[in-house]
C-alpha cells in the first residue's frame, strides 16, 4: 500500500513549500496540484480562451494532458509534451487557474490524474481539497492556514526579492477574494476535513511546521 499525506489550506498557506520539505525528508513523491491546473490554465490563455466560457473550456480538456517528473531532486510540470514549468508562477496563470478550476470538467480530468499516481507510490499532495475529495482515505491529513495579513506579506516579501515593485493591500485583496471564491465553489471547495489536523503557522517557522508534519507521520 502506498502511504499518502494530504495537505489543503487557503492560497498563500505556505502550503507547497512546506509538502516539498516532507516529501524530500520522506522520500516520498511531491505532487503539485496547483501547479497541475495552472498548467491547464496556460494552455486556455494560449488558446485564448475566455476564462468565463466554461463550455470551451469542458470541449478542450481532454486534449491536455498533465504530467509530473522529477530530475535531479526538482520538479518538472509538463503540459502535452512541453516542459512549463517556468511558465506557470506568474500572477496571469495563477488567477486563470483559480478561476478555471471550477469547472467540473478540469477538476475531473486532474483528479483522476491525481489518484492514479497516489495508488501506486508514496506521495505528499497539496491543494484545497486532497483530503475532501482526491485522497479521502489518506494516512495523514493536514488544513494549513495562516492569517491574511501573514500571508500577503510573504507574498509581498516573494516578489520584492524577485526585483518586482507589488502593492500589499492588492495582494492581500487578491487573498481575500481567493480564498471566497474558493471556499464558496459548488465543487469541492476549501473546507477542512473532519479527520484533518489544523495547523496555523502564522506564527511558526518553516522547520517547526515540518517537523509537525513529520511527527504525524510517525
Amino acid at each position: 500500500m502506498a502511504f499518502n499525506v494530504a495537505i489543503d489550506g487557503p492560497a498563500g498557506a505556505g502550503k507547497s513549500t512546506i509538502a516539498k520539505a516532507v516529501a524530500a525528508k520522506k522520500g516520498y513523491v511531491y505532487v503539485d496540484t496547483g501547479a497541475m491546473y495552472r498548467a491547464m490554465a496556460l494552455y486556455f490563455l494560449r488558446s485564448n480562451i475566455s476564462k468565463d466560457d466554461e463550455a470551451k473550456i469542458s470541449s478542450v480538456v481532454d486534449d491536455i494532458v498533465v504530467s509530473i517528473k522529477y530530475e535531479a531532486g526538482s520538479q518538472h510540470v509538463i503540459l502535452n509534451g512541453e516542459d512549463v514549468t517556468g511558465l506557470i508562477r506568474t500572477e496571469e496563470v495563477g488567477n486563470m487557474a483559480s478561476a478555471t478550476s471550477v469547472y467540473s470538467a478540469v477538476r475531473t480530468k486532474l483528479v483522476a490524474l491525481q489518484q492514479e499516481l497516489a495508488k501506486t507510490t508514496d506521495v505528499i499532495m497539496d491543494g484545497r481539497d486532497i483530503g475532501t475529495v482526491v485522497l479521502p482515505n489518506a494516512n495523514v491529513k493536514v488544513f494549513l492556514t495562516a492569517s491574511v495579513e501573514c500571508r500577503a506579506k510573504r507574498r509581498f516579501d516573494e516578489l520584492q526579492a524577485k526585483g518586482e515593485n507589488p502593492d500589499f493591500d492588492k495582494i492581500a485583496k487578491d487573498i481575500e477574494e481567493r480564498d471566497y471564491r474558493d471556499s464558496h465553489r459548488e465543487i469541492s471547495p476549501l473546507k477542512q476535513a473532519e479527520d484533518a489536523i489544523l495547523v496555523d503557522s502564522s506564527n511558526m517557522t518553516i522547520d517547526e511546521v515540518v517537523g509537525t508534519i513529520l511527527d504525524l507521520c510517525k
